[in-house]
């Protein structure tokens, strides 16, 4: 796992300044302590920060092709490289090193862009083409690795695994996209299709560009997308066997490394399979990591410790207080962007508690997505049962009346939190599992802007990019259409980008075998009874483990990382709160409305309201703020 970055000149070959790249190189040092280097030629630099997993002495970057054609910067992992290299062999030819960097280049030389079909891995790099004259970057399918890239005055483009190492190109212009204010409030993260600065973009998961000097860059081309449109057919027995095999290959293909390997383990379904899966293949014990809270009533280590005795994993657990708001500045300078996932928290607690035994920890992300396996995705193949009996003609008056009418009940028993589904039921598929994904619905959003934000969106609202997504899904049904809109557009933002920070923040590389793109593929294709049945979902996946885990750990209800943002803001953090209310860079600008946060703050301290994963969602944004600004 490492960090690289770079600079292009596509109007005009000038030389690159090596100092500049290796300055935003310095910027990824966390994600890549073993190594660094930078290479320039006319027009071109690329620079690399190297976190040693596989050839650990001898695959250098940036790399030279065996004759010396093409050059790479590569992050992430190809876990068919030596498959791969058997096959180049045969054709001719020949490598120096025993790593998978040497693997791309000599694909490339052979496949050019098709050479990315045959990658089975996480990865973004970029590759220069000497004879060709061209820079090739890529992202993986999935996009478990991230690209950040930015058009420089001058007619040149940069890139970098995080916009930290962008921010470290004294060209790179600093205005804050309002438009990235209106996806954030949406979301509690900044979608892959947009960026928090104007004129930085970030290369979409299963997309590559293709760059020449003296040429405008073209749009991303995309070269991998998941289709819910097929069915696999077959016997319940015959697809648990088929899961089975893809989940035990998803898994032995990312035990490869030269350094420890370990686990992260909640004691939830994901994580449990994959160190059973794990355990089976292994010659020794497993090294498992799972961190849990002082606080009984979100700490699950019980149900990890009991996962780790059934496997006699090597298991190393941390009890943590729930109040970790002491790092709120920490987790906005690793993220550079807003991120109001406040699962971020434990997350890197639990990375900090694996990079001390190990350096590659499994981890189970993927599978709710892949399978259907969240509360919202259940719910919304009810709704979408509904909405086919029902005209809309009669949903829109009589639900969203009611809707309108009924209470934000957050304080009320479950059943009792009509609003949301009222709403949902009046809208179309798309509209409400976009209001069920989001933090804050529309109307929510309009009471907080200022005018100046209102004026600055214009007619752009949020929903309105996820929607269409959901519109043009490769599918067949309501649940089809989440699952694909969780797959490109919640998974990437939101969960493979906390993974990747938080890991990358301490330097340990973590892998997801659930995200196998067969896996994910055959997840696509399974009918939805193998998906769900009744209130159970991953129910096909759940039934394959039964001869692994215990009931309690297959069919408990998920938990989660719990955070108590609601406590934190009416206790110790009541001073941020009112802050936040008064911030200068959130007010000052007309972005918000001063009173509108002010009341939002006090209706949460004084228990009227339950504000706080707003709260905390305008506290990252200001301190990202406070990051990205002009002044640095």
């Amino acid at each position: 796992m490492c960090g690289i970055a770079g600079i292009f000149h596509y109007q005009t070959v000038k030389p690159v300044d090596p100092r500049r790249v290796e300055r935003m190189t310095d910027a990824l040092a966390h994600r890549g302590p073993d190594g660094s280097g930078v290479w320039t030629a006319p027009g071109v630099g690329l620079g690399h920060r190297r976190l040693s997993i596989i050839d650990l002495d001898g695959s250098p970057q940036p790399m030279h092709s065996a004759h010396g054609r093409a050059v790479i910067v590569f992050n992430g992992e190809i876990y068919n490289y030596r498959e791969l290299r058997r096959e180049l062999e045969r054709g001719g030819a020949r490598f120096r090193t025993d790593g998978d960097t040497e693997t791309i280049l000599a694909a490339w030389e052979k496949w050019g862009p098709d050479c990315l079909s045959r990658l089975d891995g996480m990865f973004a790099f970029a590759l220069y083409d000497l004879d060709r004259r061209q820079l090739f970057l890529a992202r993986d399918r999935l996009g478990v690795k991230p690209l950040y890239l930015a058009r420089l005055e001058g007619g040149a483009l940069a890139f970098a695994s995080e916009m930290k190492g962008l921010l470290a190109n004294p060209l790179m212009r600093r205005e804050i996209d309002p438009l990235a204010i209106e996806d954030y409030m949406t979301w509690g993260y900044v979608p892959d299709h947009r960026a928090m600065l104007k004129g930085v973009e970030k290369l979409p998961a299963g997309h590559f560009l293709l760059l020449e000097h003296g040429r405008e860059p073209g749009p991303p081309r995309q070269w991998w997308d998941v289709s819910f449109a097929g069915r696999e057919k077959g016997r319940t027995e015959d697809l648990s066997a088929q899961l089975l095999h893809l989940m035990r290959e998803g898994v032995t293909s990312r035990m490869t490394a030269h350094v420890p390997l370990g686990a992260f383990l909640s004691g939830g379904v994901d994580s449990s399979s994959v160190v059973a899966l794990m355990s089976e293949a292994s010659a020794v014990p497993v090294t498992s990591c799972s961190i849990g809270f002082d606080v009984e009533s979100v700490d699950e280590t019980q149900y990890a410790r009991q996962v780790a005795e059934l496997f006699a994993t090597d298991h190393h657990e941390r009890i943590v207080s729930a109040d970790q708001f002491g790092e709120i500045d920490r987790i906005g300078a690793i993220f550079d962007e807003p991120f109001a996932d406040a699962s971020a928290l434990p997350t890197l607690r639990v990375c900090e508690l694996a990079r001390e035994h190990v350096t590659v920890a499994l981890s189970g992300d993927g599978a709710d997505e892949a399978f259907a396996g969240y509360r919202r995705q259940i719910f919304h193949a009810r709704e979408e049962q509904a909405r086919a009996v029902l005209p809309r003609g009669l949903r829109e008056p009589v639900f969203g009346a009611l809707g309108r009418l009924w209470p934000k009940a957050d304080w009320a028993p479950r059943p009792l939190r009509a609003k949301t589904t009222l709403l949902s039921l009046a809208a179309s598929g798309e509209a409400g599992y976009a209001r069920a994904l989001s933090i804050l619905a529309p109307e929510q959003r309009e009471r907080l802007y200022g005018e100046t934000l209102k004026r600055e969106r214009g007619e752009y609202r949020a929903e309105q990019p996820f929607e269409k997504l959901m519109r043009d899904a490769p599918a067949r049904s309501g649940l089809d259409r989440a699952q694909y809109a969780d797959l490109k557009f919640w998974l990437p933002g939101d969960i493979l980008t906390k993974t990747d920070r938080t890991s990358m923040a301490v330097g340990l590389e973590a892998r997801e075998p659930l995200l196998d793109h067969r896996l994910i593929e055959f997840g696509a294709r399974l009918p939805h009874r193998q998906r769900l049945r009744g209130t159970t979902g991953k129910w096909l996946m759940k039934h394959t483990m039964e001869r692994y885990l215990p009931e309690d750990i297959l069919y408990r209800q998920k938990q989660g990382f719990v955070t108590p943002l609601s406590e934190w803001f009416r206790g110790p953090l009541a001073p941020e709160a009112r802050a936040v209310a008064s911030s200068e860079l959130l007010t000052g600008s007309g972005w918000f409305a001063r009173k509108a946060l002010s009341r939002l703050a006090d209706d949460h301290i004084s228990g009227r309201s339950d504000h706080g994963r707003v709260l905390w969602q305008l506290l990252m944004l200001e301190r990202s703020l406070r990051h990205l600004g002009p002044t640095g």
